[in-house]
């Protein structure tokens, strides 16, 4: 098995109960759609949305995106029957299963085993898995469940929401800032004293991250709950993928080109990326293991870094080209 290593800048979140959005979804421009079957559709529309997805699955075309189904969680009686109809009907069109409320390795294992029996038996490629780190448990087994499943997993997302009422968080917003989370400035020579906002979901979206990074999985952020603040929704990706995320989900299509403008290299950027690689070539045919660029010391470090911005373009323009 191999875990396919794809653009993912944005995720469409499209609910299983609406034709309408399922219709449209592959040509938002997202790099991944996400249908969904969990927190979106309302218990008495998960068997016609599940009916739906495999209906839309068949019929439109998946071609400019990757298409990944997220199933009912673990804890519910809806979960198996949304692996078993729609893999069985549909696991040749499928490239994710979006796992959520995942607590531990059992959870993924189960997953891994009941998709393994449907591929053997229909003759499907693998499926890839991905992720949501949404619960206390999620959290403080995160490592656990990074390493779970090599072969498969390629991404977590953290799901902001669901993992503020797991800790219970003072808190009803999805995602975005908390005005009642910061800290007060010692007084100055007047006595007087500054509030300073912090980012109440540093914490967890960072230890994510490291337990992506460490196996070798993409982090991914999740929603952000007001589509009518697009400066918001750039605030928010920018501080993701400022803590290493490759992309952040979008709730609506309007959220799409937000997240990919924000998870895409600027211009400045690359430039420089690309002139690090060359200074270092130059470096290494003199002999040299550091240099400077710009009056700043460059390395093997930056080379990593550079090369990192460089093939994300290259992705980025060979999928504007396909």
């Amino acid at each position: 098995m191999a875990v396919t290593n794809r653009l993912h800048r944005s995720e469409l979140a499209v609910p299983g109960s609406n034709s309408r959005m399922l219709e449209k979804a592959s040509s938002a421009g997202a790099d991944v759609v996400f249908l969904d079957l969990e927190d979106a559709v309302a218990p008495d529309d998960k068997e016609q949305a599940r009916n739906n997805i495999i209906e839309a699955l068949r019929l439109y075309d998946w071609a400019q995106c990757a298409v990944s189904v997220r199933i009912n969680g673990l804890d519910t009686h809806y979960c198996y029957r949304d692996l078993v109809d729609i893999v069985e009907a549909c696991g040749d069109k499928l490239d994710i299963i979006l796992i959520p409320k995942v607590g531990s390795a059992a959870d993924v294992c189960f997953v891994t085993t009941l998709l393994s029996q449907i591929e053997q038996a229909k003759g499907f490629q693998p499926i890839n898995i991905h992720v949501l780190i949404e619960t206390a448990m999620g959290m403080a087994n995160v490592e656990e469940i990074a390493r779970s499943c090599p072969e498969r997993m390629e991404a977590m997302v953290f799901g902001v929401a669901d993992y503020a009422a797991s800790v219970r968080a003072r808190t009803t917003q999805i995602g975005g800032a908390n005005a009642e989370y910061g800290m007060l400035t010692d007084p100055d020579e007047k006595g007087e004293r500054s509030f300073h906002w912090g980012d109440q979901w540093h914490f967890g979206i960072s230890r994510m991250v490291a337990a992506c990074r460490a196996y070798g999985l993409r982090p991914i952020d999740g929603p952000f709950g007001d589509f009518n603040d697009p400066a918001g929704y750039r605030a928010a990706a920018r501080r993701a993928a400022a803590l290493g995320c490759e992309g952040k989900w979008a709730i609506h299509p309007s959220q799409v080109a937000l997240a990919n403008e924000m998870f895409t290299p600027t211009e400045k950027e690359v430039s420089r990326a690309y002139r690090i690689l060359e200074a270092m070539e130059q470096a290494a045919k003199e002999g040299k293991g550091a240099v400077s660029l710009d009056g700043r010391l460059i390395d093997a470090a930056s080379i990593r870094m550079a090369e990192n911005v460089v093939t994300q373009m290259q992705q980025i323009e060979g999928r504007s080209h396909g």
